[in-house]
Protein backbone atom coordinates (compact mmCIF):
# COMPACT_ATOMS: atom_id res chain seq x y z
CA UNK A 1 0.00 0.00 0.00
CA UNK A 2 1.40 3.60 -1.04
CA UNK A 3 -0.06 6.96 -0.57
CA UNK A 4 0.69 10.23 -1.66
CA UNK A 5 0.69 11.85 1.96
CA UNK A 6 3.29 13.68 3.89
CA UNK A 7 3.54 12.68 7.49
CA UNK A 8 4.12 14.79 9.92
CA UNK A 9 4.97 13.95 13.56
CA UNK A 10 4.78 16.26 16.33
CA UNK A 11 7.75 17.42 19.22
CA UNK A 12 7.10 18.79 22.76
CA UNK A 13 4.16 19.90 24.47
CA UNK A 14 1.86 17.50 22.81
CA UNK A 15 1.62 14.95 25.30
CA UNK A 16 -1.49 14.16 27.84
CA UNK A 17 -2.27 11.78 30.78
CA UNK A 18 -3.69 8.63 29.43
CA UNK A 19 -1.55 9.11 25.65
CA UNK A 20 -1.39 6.10 23.73
CA UNK A 21 -3.67 3.87 25.79
CA UNK A 22 -6.58 3.82 23.42
CA UNK A 23 -3.59 2.60 20.73
CA UNK A 24 -2.52 -0.04 23.66
CA UNK A 25 -5.95 -1.26 24.14
CA UNK A 26 -7.24 -1.60 19.85
CA UNK A 27 -4.55 -2.24 18.23
CA UNK A 28 -2.03 -4.94 18.21
CA UNK A 29 0.83 -4.01 16.17
CA UNK A 30 1.25 -0.20 18.77
CA UNK A 31 0.55 -2.89 21.58
CA UNK A 32 3.25 -4.92 20.74
CA UNK A 33 5.71 -1.87 19.68
CA UNK A 34 4.42 -0.14 23.21
CA UNK A 35 6.04 -2.93 25.46
CA UNK A 36 8.92 -3.10 22.82
CA UNK A 37 9.47 0.27 24.38
CA UNK A 38 9.22 -0.56 28.06
CA UNK A 39 11.99 -3.70 27.47
CA UNK A 40 14.07 -1.04 25.74
CA UNK A 41 14.00 1.61 28.08
CA UNK A 42 14.24 -0.68 31.22
CA UNK A 43 11.29 1.13 32.82
CA UNK A 44 7.41 1.02 31.99
CA UNK A 45 6.73 4.35 29.94
CA UNK A 46 3.39 3.22 29.86
CA UNK A 47 3.03 3.29 33.15
CA UNK A 48 3.52 7.10 33.20
CA UNK A 49 2.01 7.60 29.87
CA UNK A 50 -0.93 6.02 31.13
CA UNK A 51 -1.69 7.03 34.65
CA UNK A 52 0.91 9.74 34.80
CA UNK A 53 -0.49 13.51 36.15
CA UNK A 54 0.45 16.53 33.83
CA UNK A 55 3.26 17.05 36.12
CA UNK A 56 4.69 13.42 35.74
CA UNK A 57 4.70 13.86 31.63
CA UNK A 58 6.73 17.33 31.73
CA UNK A 59 9.67 15.74 32.90
CA UNK A 60 12.58 16.08 29.64
CA UNK A 61 13.62 12.84 30.21
CA UNK A 62 9.80 11.10 30.42
CA UNK A 63 7.73 13.79 27.68
CA UNK A 64 10.41 12.84 24.65
CA UNK A 65 10.45 9.38 24.77
CA UNK A 66 6.72 9.48 25.31
CA UNK A 67 5.72 11.69 22.12
CA UNK A 68 8.24 9.51 20.33
CA UNK A 69 6.64 6.26 21.26
CA UNK A 70 3.11 7.25 21.35
CA UNK A 71 3.46 8.64 17.20
CA UNK A 72 5.15 5.22 16.43
CA UNK A 73 2.55 3.67 18.02
CA UNK A 74 -0.02 5.47 15.40
CA UNK A 75 2.37 4.74 12.70
CA UNK A 76 2.32 0.99 12.92
CA UNK A 77 -1.18 0.61 13.70
CA UNK A 78 -1.03 1.20 10.15
CA UNK A 79 0.47 -1.87 8.81
CA UNK A 80 1.91 -1.19 5.42
CA UNK A 81 1.22 2.61 4.95
CA UNK A 82 3.85 3.87 3.10
CA UNK A 83 4.34 7.53 3.29
CA UNK A 84 5.17 10.34 0.30
CA UNK A 85 7.63 12.15 2.54
CA UNK A 86 7.50 12.98 6.70
CA UNK A 87 9.22 15.30 8.64
CA UNK A 88 8.84 15.73 12.30
CA UNK A 89 8.60 19.65 14.40
CA UNK A 90 12.17 19.25 16.64
CA UNK A 91 12.06 15.72 18.47
CA UNK A 92 8.92 14.39 16.42
CA UNK A 93 12.18 14.17 13.56
CA UNK A 94 13.39 11.23 14.96
CA UNK A 95 9.83 9.90 14.82
CA UNK A 96 9.81 11.06 11.07
CA UNK A 97 13.23 9.07 10.67
CA UNK A 98 12.14 5.62 11.54
CA UNK A 99 8.83 5.97 9.58
CA UNK A 100 11.14 6.61 6.54
CA UNK A 101 13.42 3.37 7.18
CA UNK A 102 16.38 5.47 8.18
CA UNK A 103 16.94 4.18 11.73
CA UNK A 104 15.55 1.27 13.41
CA UNK A 105 12.58 1.89 15.89
CA UNK A 106 15.40 -0.26 18.96
CA UNK A 107 17.91 1.89 17.62
CA UNK A 108 15.91 5.28 17.80
CA UNK A 109 14.55 5.25 21.03
CA UNK A 110 17.74 4.73 23.08
CA UNK A 111 18.91 7.80 21.04
CA UNK A 112 15.70 9.84 22.21
CA UNK A 113 16.28 9.17 25.58
CA UNK A 114 19.87 9.98 25.65
CA UNK A 115 19.06 13.26 23.93
CA UNK A 116 16.24 14.07 26.56
CA UNK A 117 18.84 13.28 29.18
CA UNK A 118 21.46 15.22 27.45
CA UNK A 119 19.12 18.33 26.98
CA UNK A 120 17.95 18.01 30.94
CA UNK A 121 21.49 18.10 32.24
CA UNK A 122 22.18 21.49 29.57
CA UNK A 123 18.86 22.87 31.65
CA UNK A 124 20.61 22.53 34.77
CA UNK A 125 23.98 23.64 33.77
CA UNK A 126 22.99 26.41 31.18
CA UNK A 127 19.59 27.62 32.73
CA UNK A 128 17.51 29.34 30.13
CA UNK A 129 13.62 29.52 28.70
CA UNK A 130 11.54 30.17 25.85
CA UNK A 131 8.65 32.91 24.72
CA UNK A 132 6.31 32.79 21.68
CA UNK A 133 6.44 36.14 19.46
CA UNK A 134 3.25 36.92 17.62
CA UNK A 135 2.61 39.13 15.36
CA UNK A 136 5.59 40.41 13.53
CA UNK A 137 8.02 39.88 10.60
CA UNK A 138 10.52 37.19 10.93
CA UNK A 139 13.44 39.32 10.18
CA UNK A 140 12.56 42.22 13.04
CA UNK A 141 12.29 39.55 15.56
CA UNK A 142 15.76 38.05 13.99
CA UNK A 143 17.08 42.04 14.72
CA UNK A 144 16.18 42.39 17.81
CA UNK A 145 17.25 39.13 19.24
CA UNK A 146 20.95 39.69 17.18
CA UNK A 147 20.74 43.23 18.96
CA UNK A 148 20.23 42.20 22.76
CA UNK A 149 22.81 38.93 22.07
CA UNK A 150 25.61 41.46 20.98
CA UNK A 151 25.18 43.39 24.27
CA UNK A 152 25.65 39.69 26.33
CA UNK A 153 22.66 38.37 26.86
CA UNK A 154 22.18 35.59 24.46
CA UNK A 155 18.43 34.91 22.79
CA UNK A 156 17.98 33.48 19.44
CA UNK A 157 15.21 32.80 17.03
CA UNK A 158 14.50 29.52 17.88
CA UNK A 159 11.49 28.03 16.38
CA UNK A 160 9.48 29.50 13.12
CA UNK A 161 6.35 28.19 13.30
CA UNK A 162 4.30 29.46 11.23
CA UNK A 163 3.60 33.39 9.89
CA UNK A 164 3.48 35.30 12.67
CA UNK A 165 4.41 32.81 15.45
CA UNK A 166 8.17 32.69 16.28
CA UNK A 167 9.77 31.60 19.56
CA UNK A 168 12.95 32.88 20.61
CA UNK A 169 14.81 30.87 22.87
CA UNK A 170 18.11 32.34 25.46
CA UNK A 171 18.74 32.91 28.75
CA UNK A 172 16.12 33.98 31.13
CA UNK A 173 17.57 37.35 30.75
CA UNK A 174 17.84 37.89 27.27
CA UNK A 175 14.29 35.96 26.82
CA UNK A 176 13.16 39.02 29.21
CA UNK A 177 14.89 41.76 27.39
CA UNK A 178 13.45 40.75 23.90
CA UNK A 179 9.71 40.67 25.15
CA UNK A 180 9.90 44.00 26.23
CA UNK A 181 12.14 45.36 23.14
CA UNK A 182 9.69 42.82 20.81
CA UNK A 183 6.11 44.43 22.07
CA UNK A 184 7.44 48.01 22.25
CA UNK A 185 8.42 47.34 18.38
CA UNK A 186 4.84 45.69 18.09
CA UNK A 187 4.88 42.57 18.83
CA UNK A 188 0.59 41.51 19.44
CA UNK A 189 2.08 39.47 22.20
CA UNK A 190 5.26 38.01 23.87
CA UNK A 191 3.99 34.56 25.86
CA UNK A 192 7.10 33.23 28.23
CA UNK A 193 6.52 29.48 27.35
CA UNK A 194 6.34 26.84 30.30
CA UNK A 195 9.81 25.21 29.63
CA UNK A 196 12.73 22.95 31.18
CA UNK A 197 15.41 25.36 29.08
CA UNK A 198 16.45 27.26 25.99
CA UNK A 199 15.86 24.81 23.26
CA UNK A 200 17.25 25.25 20.09
CA UNK A 201 19.94 27.71 20.94
CA UNK A 202 23.73 27.91 21.57
CA UNK A 203 22.97 27.33 25.30
CA UNK A 204 22.16 23.42 24.38
CA UNK A 205 25.93 22.89 23.24
CA UNK A 206 26.85 20.32 25.72
CA UNK A 207 23.68 18.38 25.10
CA UNK A 208 24.93 18.60 21.49
CA UNK A 209 28.25 16.84 22.37
CA UNK A 210 26.61 14.34 24.74
CA UNK A 211 23.88 13.15 21.76
CA UNK A 212 27.10 12.80 18.89
CA UNK A 213 28.62 10.54 20.71
CA UNK A 214 25.34 8.03 20.75
CA UNK A 215 24.64 9.01 16.60
CA UNK A 216 28.03 8.07 15.43
CA UNK A 217 27.23 4.84 17.22
CA UNK A 218 24.12 4.49 15.49
CA UNK A 219 23.35 3.13 11.98
CA UNK A 220 21.61 5.24 9.92
CA UNK A 221 20.21 3.44 6.32
CA UNK A 222 19.49 5.61 3.23
CA UNK A 223 15.49 7.02 3.22
CA UNK A 224 12.67 5.15 1.57
CA UNK A 225 10.94 8.65 1.08
CA UNK A 226 12.62 12.21 1.53
CA UNK A 227 12.62 13.56 5.08
CA UNK A 228 12.62 17.23 5.30
CA UNK A 229 15.03 18.37 8.44
CA UNK A 230 14.58 21.02 10.99
CA UNK A 231 17.57 22.80 10.24
CA UNK A 232 17.61 23.57 6.17
CA UNK A 233 13.60 22.69 5.32
CA UNK A 234 14.80 20.61 2.30
CA UNK A 235 14.28 17.04 1.77
CA UNK A 236 17.27 14.34 2.41
CA UNK A 237 17.69 11.18 1.79
CA UNK A 238 21.43 10.37 2.21
CA UNK A 239 22.26 9.27 5.93
CA UNK A 240 25.66 11.22 6.48
CA UNK A 241 23.40 14.37 5.79
CA UNK A 242 20.49 13.17 7.66
CA UNK A 243 22.99 11.98 10.98
CA UNK A 244 24.94 15.60 10.40
CA UNK A 245 21.33 17.86 10.47
CA UNK A 246 20.17 15.62 13.10
CA UNK A 247 22.90 16.78 15.53
CA UNK A 248 22.98 20.66 14.70
CA UNK A 249 18.89 20.62 15.48
CA UNK A 250 19.60 20.81 19.10
CA UNK A 251 21.49 24.26 19.22
CA UNK A 252 19.76 24.89 15.72
CA UNK A 253 16.54 26.85 14.38
CA UNK A 254 13.37 24.73 13.84
CA UNK A 255 12.86 26.06 10.51
CA UNK A 256 9.16 24.74 10.63
CA UNK A 257 7.64 27.72 8.19
CA UNK A 258 10.10 27.31 5.48
CA UNK A 259 9.69 23.21 5.92
CA UNK A 260 5.93 23.07 4.67
CA UNK A 261 6.62 26.02 2.22
CA UNK A 262 8.87 23.52 0.78
CA UNK A 263 7.14 20.43 0.81
CA UNK A 264 3.93 22.09 -0.86
CA UNK A 265 6.81 23.32 -3.32
CA UNK A 266 8.08 20.14 -4.16
CA UNK A 267 4.57 19.18 -4.78
CA UNK A 268 2.47 17.86 -1.14
CA UNK A 269 -0.75 18.89 -0.79
CA UNK A 270 -2.17 16.28 1.74
CA UNK A 271 -0.46 16.63 4.98
CA UNK A 272 -1.50 14.09 7.82
CA UNK A 273 -0.19 14.39 11.46
CA UNK A 274 0.67 11.27 13.36
CA UNK A 275 1.04 11.42 17.17
CA UNK A 276 -0.43 13.12 19.69
CA UNK A 277 -2.28 16.39 19.63
CA UNK A 278 -3.16 18.03 16.36
CA UNK A 279 -0.71 21.23 16.40
CA UNK A 280 0.89 20.35 13.23
CA UNK A 281 -2.16 20.43 11.52
CA UNK A 282 -2.77 24.16 12.33
CA UNK A 283 0.33 25.63 11.98
CA UNK A 284 0.00 23.76 8.30
CA UNK A 285 -2.84 25.70 7.60
CA UNK A 286 -1.35 28.78 8.51
CA UNK A 287 1.28 28.30 5.99
CA UNK A 288 -0.07 26.78 3.05
CA UNK A 289 -3.76 27.59 3.22
CA UNK A 290 -4.85 25.65 0.38
CA UNK A 291 -3.02 22.34 1.85
CA UNK A 292 -5.44 19.04 3.09
CA UNK A 293 -4.63 18.23 6.82
CA UNK A 294 -5.76 15.30 8.69
CA UNK A 295 -4.74 12.99 11.11
CA UNK A 296 -4.02 9.39 11.76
Amino acid sequence: MSSSQSVLFPGQGSQFPGMARELFDQNLEARALLTHANDILGFSLTDIMFGGTDEDLRRTDVTQPAIFVHSLAQFVARPGFRPASTAGHSLGEFSALVAAGVLRFEDALPLVARRAQAMQAACEEQPGTMAAILGLDDAVVESICQEITSLGSVVVAANYNCPGQLVISGSAEGVAQACEALKTAGAKRALPLPVGGAFHSPLMQSAAAALAAAIEKTTFSPARCPVYQNVDALPHTDPAEIKANLLAQLTAPVRWTQLVQRMAADGATDFVECGPGKVLQGLVKKIVPTATVGSF
